[in-house]
């Protein structure tokens, strides 16, 4: 696979645009990569993006589960957005309602069969995240983590919320 050079839009801007430039090269490979997961999810398990999401949420819960608050907080979603994904989890068997006393926080989490698919998911996933990204020497990867690290801090700094 040959990787396209992206036509510089800015026209060689000056540092004051590094910013600009930053987020936006940001932006091109997150969602460069959130397209081709998103692809061979569909390809390969017939499952979207946000199924996977949300059933990696409920296996880090465990069996205590989670709200739909948490999971639209987790997933960075609306609640309505959750509420017509886990309806369509729960009809494939994939996730369960738990009996709780108050039902405006039910809760939900992944049955075996959701469990069951989630891994195999996951294993693929985490096979594709390495394969896209081992274009990058294990020091410039740790390199690039430290600095997002950083960035997250920064972002969280001025008022941003991150998960």
């Amino acid at each position: 696979m040959s990787v396209v050079a992206l036509p510089d839009r800015l026209g060689g801007a000056p540092d004051g645009k590094r910013s600009l430039r930053l987020w936006l090269r940001l932006l091109t490979c997150s969602t460069a990569i959130e397209q081709r997961i998103a692809q061979r999810l569909r390809d390969d398990f017939g499952s979207t993006l946000p199924r996977f999401d949300m059933l990696s949420a409920l296996d880090r819960a465990g069996q205590a589960g989670l709200t739909m608050g948490e999971v639209s907080r987790m997933l960075m979603v609306s609640n309505g957005n959750v509420t017509g994904l886990a309806a369509r989890l729960k009809a494939d068997g994939m996730i369960e309602g738990l009996d709780g006393p108050d039902r405006r926080a039910r809760r939900v989490r992944i049955t075996a069969l959701g469990q069951a698919r989630f891994d195999a998911m996951a294993l693929a996933h985490e096979h594709w995240i390495e394969t896209l990204l081992s274009g990058l020497a294990a020091g410039e990867a740790e390199d690039l983590t430290r600095l997002l690290e950083r960035t997250k801090k920064s972002l969280q700094a001025t008022g941003g919320t991150t998960p």
